[in-house]
């Protein structure tokens, strides 16, 4: 939320370079407030733990917020009842001629697929391309991180060597940018991914700011200029347990599987994890909702089409 203060303090100039929000008396005289509309597409083939995690990381603001779930239906769910989605889901039909002030589009376990082999790829494209006009800011993460650099600035991705599969740390590299105020010098995010992407892509492209990165594992989080495209390659929504939970569901499958880096204090699964991401990632959705607010249209019949910078994109 914003501080409002006296025009004249001097101290306004000094918190607006760390990117502090402050309004002066005629602005908050003037000032119109309503609630956030946010959209949800939950790609996760078990669909209800996502929502709770996101919604808990949302919930923590004393922003008002209308949010509104939605789902492919280019494939059938087979881990979530289909009248539980009919009833609680919204589809690209729903919400094609709405809009929205936040997008926030998940995860989804096709990573190792090229982006035109996943099944619900071309209604992925109608997303993309009705949040181009209808909607403010998109907050993409893990797959559909690498999926939006794909779409929008031809950002390919890699198969890694390994399984990225644990408990990161990544440093800044923006000072002050909206979306990671208060963050300490560094931050911890839990991984979950088979792939990465071109860093120097990245790097290369302009409109593109690479706000994070460590030196072992590249790039973490991504913005374009105007934070109006946030692309975050990880978890900050997992719980405590998620990576416990992924660890003994793939070694019960069999699969090759190593414990999560960085998580079980001496490597002991026997041990309580370490919860070292839990405030940071209440701070960055708490920024990201905060940015929205100060930046989106009070009308969104009043919203800027976002420019795809992305030669391939038609």
């Amino acid at each position: 939320m914003p501080i409002k203060v006296a025009d004249g303090i001097e101290a306004v100039s000094e918190l607006q370079k760390e990117g502090i929000v402050t309004i002066g008396t005629e602005r908050a005289r003037t000032q119109d407030i309503r609630p956030l509309k946010i959209l949800i597409l939950n790609l996760m083939p078990i669909k209800k733990p996502t929502e709770v995690q996101l919604l808990r990381l949302l919930g923590d603001t004393p922003l008002q917020l209308d949010v509104d779930f939605a789902h492919t239906v280019s494939r059938e769910t087979t881990h979530t009842d289909r009248s539980y989605l009919e009833q609680n889901y919204l589809t690209f039909d729903d919400i094609k001629d709405k809009r929205y002030d936040g997008f926030i589009i998940t995860g989804a376990p096709v990573e190792k697929m090229e982006y035109e082999e996943v099944d619900y790829w071309p209604e992925m494209l109608k997303y993309f391309e009705w949040a181009d006009k209808n909607v403010f800011s998109t907050l993409h993460f893990c797959w559909a991180a690498q999926a939006g650099l794909y779409r929008d600035y031809g950002v390919q991705k890699r198969i890694l060597p390994q399984k990225l599969f644990g408990i990161y740390q990544y440093g800044l590299q923006v000072p002050f940018h909206p979306l990671l105020r208060g963050f300490d010098d560094r931050y911890f995010i839990p991984q979950s991914r088979h792939t990465s992407i071109d860093d120097a892509k990245v790097d290369a492209t302009p409109e593109l700011i690479a706000l994070s990165r460590s030196k072992d594992n590249g790039i973490n989080i991504i913005s374009d200029k105007e934070s109006r495209r946030v692309f975050v390659l990880g978890h900050f929504e997992y719980d405590l347990r998620t990576l416990e939970w992924e660890y003994k569901r793939d070694r019960d499958k069999g699969l090759p599987t190593k414990l999560p880096a960085n998580y079980y204090p001496y490597d002991d699964p026997q041990e309580r994890p370490r919860f070292v991401w839990c405030s940071y990632a209440h701070l960055f959705y708490h920024n990201w909702l905060n940015f929205v607010y100060q930046e989106t249209p009070y009308s969104l019949d009043d919203l800027v089409p976002f420019n795809v910078h992305n030669p391939l994109h038609v």
